[in-house]
């Protein structure tokens, strides 16, 4: 039985640490909507090479979204602190000197001589190139986990972004079914406001003649005819629910289909005949711009 894929959202979060050596490191991936895949990373000095094949494994997992990924890297402490020979020499002299220049000096102090600016230097000890390579490894490594936990973070999204969609489109369908109720009434709502505003011109002048008026009507009614618009919106609803049904990165796909819903739900206001269809077909558009906002998150 093939198991069925879900749409998957384009917002997420994941944390990923780990250590290496005298080494401990964090990654922190976000990801949120995005018109395709935009991928930016915060490496630490050093570390810059590593970009290119990062950013290809999240293409090879994410499809859309603006994904920013950081890498904070802490190095414990290891560095040795040594004296600068010739730097202490240099000043033990000068102060010789000095102290010989004033009656009375006593000798300088060799605690005090290493305690000047620029006499003691710190020293980290050189990183090999097997415990750089360890750490490379170690870092990409988490890296794919935090990614891995990024895809998980969306999936989960995208099961809750999946029952909002249907919701919607489920009252976007009761919404519809009201509006073809309604335009079936459409003719008669014609007739009798012609047939009203002729009485009006004419007074007690002779009547109109109902070949006539029925030919206005006609015509009346097949401009304002809604039932395309309505027949559309019922192959657009069922679309969607195929495209939700099919799962996966059906987000463009469904952006391009809520500017086909909005289409309809316009011309159906413009066309209505009725306060009570225009304002369905407004609730309609109320109902189109929700799903629209919500589909703007799937990837």
């Amino acid at each position: 039985m093939t198991e069925q894929v879900q749409i998957v959202s384009m917002t997420g979060f994941s944390r990923a640490q780990g250590e290496q050596g005298a080494a401990s490191f964090a990654w922190e991936l976000r990801s949120v909507n995005g018109r395709g895949l935009d991928v930016k990373l915060r490496l630490p000095p050093g570390l810059e090479a590593l970009e290119f094949p990062l950013r290809e494994a999240v293409g090879k997992v994410l499809k859309r979204g603006n994904v920013s990924g950081t890498l904070s890297l802490k190095r414990e402490s290891a560095n040795e602190v040594q004296p600068d020979m010739a730097a202490l020499a240099r000043i033990k002299e000068l102060a010789i000197e000095l102290a010989d220049s004033i009656p009375g000096a006593l000798p300088p102090r060799a605690e005090l001589l290493l305690g000047l600016p620029g006499v003691m230097r710190s020293t980290a000890p050189e990183e090999s190139e097997a415990q750089r390579a360890s750490l490379v490894a170690a870092v990409q490594t988490a890296f794919v986990d935090a990614l891995a936990g990024l895809a998980r973070a969306r999936a989960d999204e995208g099961a809750k972004l999946d029952e909002i969609l249907r919701a919607n489109l489920a009252e976007i369908e009761t919404l519809h079914a009201q509006a073809l109720s309604l335009a079936a009434q459409q003719p008669a709502l014609h007739r009798a406001r012609l047939s009203a505003q002729l009485a009006e011109l004419l007074g007690n002048a002779t009547g109109f003649p109902e070949e006539r008026l029925a030919q206005e009507i006609a015509l009346l009614a097949t401009k304002s005819d809604v039932r395309e618009e309505l027949d559309r919106l019922t192959a657009h609803i069922a679309s969607a629910r195929a495209l939700l049904a099919e799962g996966g990165a059906v987000g463009r796909k469904l952006d391009f289909l809520m500017q086909e819903f909005n289409r309809e739900a316009n011309t159906l206001c413009s066309k209505s005949a009725s306060t009570e269809l225009t304002n369905l077909g407004l609730a309609l558009k109320a109902a189109i711009e929700q799903l629209r906002e919500q589909v703007q998150n799937v990837e």
